[in-house]
């Protein structure tokens, strides 16, 4: 089964031809329906907070690490709020 948000490239005609063609079912999904997922919102603020981080990671490494460090720093009352407004 298949998922989307209902954008036009999603819903063309030579898209919903070719689901209906490979027998893809496909989740009946309202149009421009608010983001359902609150992980989304929680790497939103991850990401200010590793953008935030001074001096900048200068590697794959250093990011890691600043990912890592800011991930567990995240209050778990942000994380509740952030399901509570679903």
């Amino acid at each position: 089964m298949l998922q989307h948000d209902n954008a036009r490239p999603h819903v063309a005609r030579i898209c919903t031809q070719f689901l209906e063609a490979e027998n893809i079912p496909v989740l009946a999904w309202p149009a421009y329906s608010p983001d359902m997922s609150p992980i989304e919102h929680v790497c939103d603020a991850l990401d200010q907070h590793i953008q935030q981080c001074v001096p900048d990671p200068a590697n794959i490494q250093q990011l890691r690490t600043a990912i890592e460090k800011e991930w567990t720093n995240i209050p778990q009352a942000t994380i509740n709020n952030l399901i509570n407004s679903i």
